[in-house]
Order: C-alpha cells, then structure tokens, then sequence
C-alpha cells in the first residue's frame, strides 16, 4: 500500500530462524546400571572451544541423592590425550580448546554397587558456536539485542565455513587415500598376474622335460 518492500523483512526473519536452529542446543539423558560403561563421541575440529556439562538426575526432588548414585567421567582426544578426568562424583562440567581435530569420546562409568543401581544421567555437550557464552559477551561489550544476534549470525557463519573448509580437507585426504590404495592394488594384481604366469611356465617346462626324459613325446 505504501510501496514497502515486505521481502527484508522476510529474509532477516529466516536468517533469525536459521541463527535459531543452528545455536540450540539439547541435552543428552541416559540410564547408566552400576559398574556400566557408556562412551559419547563427538567430532571437533582443532581450535574450537567445546563445553560440556553433566549430572545424575534427581527424581525424588527434595531429597538428598543416594551415594550409591555416583559416577566416573573421562574425556580423551582421538590421540588418547586426557582433558578431563571425575571420580565418585555426581555433576561436573569440563572445558578446553581442541588442539587436535577427530572424534572426542567423554565416557561414563558408574560405581560399583551391590544390588545394582541404575542412574540416570543428564548430559549436555557443546562445541564452536553454541559454546561461547553470549550473555557474558553482550554484559561484557555492552551491545544490544539486534547487534548480539547478527555477531552470532556472523560467528554461526564463519563457525559453517570452518567446517565446510574442514570437510574439503577430509574429502582430498579421503581421495588420496582412495588413489594410493587403487595404485597399490594394480600393482599388487599385476604382479599376482606375472607370478602365475611364471608358475605355469615353470610346470610346462617341467612336464615337457618329464616326458622327454621316459621317451612319451
């Protein structure tokens, strides 16, 4: 009606959306029986920050946990590097900077308890974007609202193109791989092919021989 253009306002409000599903983050809940193991990975790449968070759920609030309702924890890098250890605990969180990228596995152990129990443990577990803690940034830099969502547009975007750097990466160490397998293969084929065919020679030649020696041919 008056010549407003309704399509910005459109785009931003995907872009929001978009920002929306890429920040959310949900938690992990398990049920883990006494002397049980469960390990979670996660792929992080080298130089990203990663969070995480844990505790055994309290299904009779209002009362104290019992102490058979403890855990073990562990976090190791794909090089098996510890960057975190808990024992006989019942929440905890961890923190650091990927020095190496690869799939990290956090495991869980609970304690040993006669009769058995069984927990249920809630785990939340962030990595890049979504483990920055934004509203320390907007206290700490004073920003506003509009402005604290289009940094986290931009750091979501440029967090999108790391990873999509990563993956190019991974797909030519892939394709190198796959070409110096296939190289080794042929050459393995070929000289299977000229083994056999020396071993057949050698047992005509040898035949040849037997039979001339007894006089056949």
């Amino acid at each position: 009606m008056f010549g407003l253009n309704p399509k910005p306002f459109f785009d931003l409000s995907i872009l929001f959306l978009v920002l929306l599903f890429c920040s959310s983050t949900e938690s992990l809940r398990f049920e883990l029986q006494s002397s049980a193991t469960k390990c979670i990975s996660e792929d992080i790449k080298s130089k990203s920050m990663t969070v995480g968070k844990y505790s055994v759920v309290n299904h009779n609030e209002g009362h104290p946990l019992p102490d058979s309702h403890r855990f073990s924890v562990v976090v190791k890098s794909p090089f098996g590097n510890n960057y975190h250890n808990g024992d006989r605990i019942q929440s905890g969180q961890f923190g650091f900077l990927a020095a190496e990228s690869g799939d990290y596995v956090t495991c869980f152990t609970a304690t040993e308890h006669d009769p058995k129990a069984t927990l249920t443990i809630d785990f939340e577990w962030k990595s890049g974007v979504a483990a920055k803690d934004w509203s320390t940034v907007a206290k700490r830099g004073q920003v506003d609202v509009m402005e604290l969502e289009i940094r986290k547009l931009y750091e979501t975007a440029a967090d999108i193109h790391e990873e999509m750097n990563y993956l190019h990466d991974r797909e030519e160490e892939m394709q190198e791989f796959n070409r110096t397998t296939n190289d080794r293969m042929f050459w393995f084929s070929f000289l299977s092919l000229i083994v056999c065919l020396s071993v057949a020679g050698l047992q005509l030649w040898y035949l040849k021989t037997f039979f001339e020696k007894k006089k056949l041919i």
